[in-house]
Formats: structure tokens, sequence, C-alpha cells
């Protein structure tokens, strides 16, 4: 079967589609011993034999799809530069998962694993417009105002966020519980667009992803997806 390398490589579980192409690019994958840095290469899977590091690649038999609740103090990627601890530090599975989307260092919540690079690129998608509903606890109180602004969408560096969902739970000394609700993905956005409306955020926790939730798992803890879960992803 013919495919494009990037691809296949996801398909074998060796990271999300785009971070395959910087492995590409970076010299360290071969066809057959022959080094490639072309991202439009395409592989007979049946024939050919790709290496990464001078490791074989071949797809992963067995999918598998995780619920994590990261705890704050993990970076979400598979190594880190900084020797940081990683979310798989805390997933024991013999199948090599990667995390679907990011979450900042010093937020915990739902993030979700696999080694399935067709459902990565489904949910990380642009067109899917995948809700991501988060728990914040902001200094302050938010008025009507700056609740609307921030729903409609503010300034971000010049980027415009878009429309989204902003509703207070509790507020008490000095602070108010909110819910936020986005479908984008910008670098540390729901942190950002609190402080555009000048609350700043003490806490943050994503809670669901599109019809995923967090719900009771604790802290630092995983599980796999149900099949009704997985039936979800597929169809998005």
């Amino acid at each position: 079967m013919n495919e494009r390398l990037q691809k296949y490589m996801a398909r074998c579980g060796v990271a999300s589609r785009r971070k395959c192409e910087e492995l590409i690019s970076s010299g360290a994958v071969a066809i057959n011993n022959i080094i490639v840095k072309e991202l439009g290469t395409k592989i007979d899977s049946d024939a050919d034999v790709v290496t990464v590091s001078g490791k074989k690649i071949e797809p992963e038999k067995e999918k598998v799809y995780i619920a994590l609740n990261k705890p704050e103090g993990y970076v979400s990627t598979v190594k880190d530069e900084k020797n940081r601890p990683t979310i798989i530090d805390i997933i024991k599975v013999k199948e090599r998962v990667y995390p679907i989307g990011r979450l900042d260092y010093d937020t915990s919540g739902l993030i979700l694993l696999t080694n399935d690079g067709n459902i990565y690129n489904r949910i990380i998608h642009p067109r899917n417009n995948i809700d991501k509903a988060y728990i914040a606890i902001i200094e302050g109180y938010p008025s009507p105002e700056e609740i609307e602004h921030f729903q409609n969408g503010v300034n971000l560096d010049g980027y415009i966020t878009a429309p989204s969902k902003f509703k207070i739970i509790a507020q008490g000394s000095k602070k108010t519980r909110v819910e936020i609700t986005i479908h984008e993905g910008k670098n540390r956005q729901v942190r950002r667009m609190c402080s555009a409306i000048n609350h700043e955020v003490i806490n943050l926790q994503r809670i669901r992803i599109g019809k995923i939730k967090l719900e009771n798992l604790p802290k630092g803890k995983w599980r796999f997806l149900t099949e009704e879960e997985i039936n979800y992803l597929k169809k998005l």
C-alpha cells in the first residue's frame, strides 16, 4: 500500500503527523537505509523498511485511546528538552502513545493520548471546531461588559479569538470561579484571554474535549476511552 511517509510514521505510533514531518526534515528518517528529507515522499508500506534514528518502525497492531487527568508540573510532550516530567511518565502502556494537543505546564485536566494518527488529525483539525471546556478561578469579579468582550473575541497580539462562552459559577473573596468554553488551541489561550479582560487566572483545569468528559477521574490518573467515546472520535 502506497502512502505518505509522515502518515505511515504516525500510523506506527512514532508521533503526531506534524512531529513526524519535523523528524523527516531533520534527517532522522530512512527508507531502505537511504535518508529522506522530502515531506511528500511516498512508501510502499508492504515492502519498504522505514527506520527512525536507526530503529525500524512498524504499525502498531493495537490502537490505544487514553484519557488522562494531567497534574500541574508536567509537560504535554513525549520528551522535554529541559528534562521536566512529561505526561508519558504517568502513562504505563506497552504501546507508544503521544498526546493529542497540549495543556500548559501549570494547567491540569483532561488530555487525550493515542497511537492512532487518524484520530489525532480528526481532533486537531480546525474544521471540526471541537469545544474544549475549562474551569478557571480568576482574580476579581468580571463585569457584564467584560464577559461580553470575552465572548465576542479578544485581541491576542493581533489575533482576534473566535466566539466563546463564559459562565460564572461562584464568587468568593476577591476571586470568581467560571466555566469557559473555546474551540481554538492557541498557546496559553484561556489565560491570555482572561488577562485581556484584566482578570488573571489563578487556577485552570480542562474538564471536557468535545463529548469526552473528565468527570471524577482523579488528578494524575488515566483510563482507556470507552467504545462509545472511541466511536464518537472516529465520526468527527
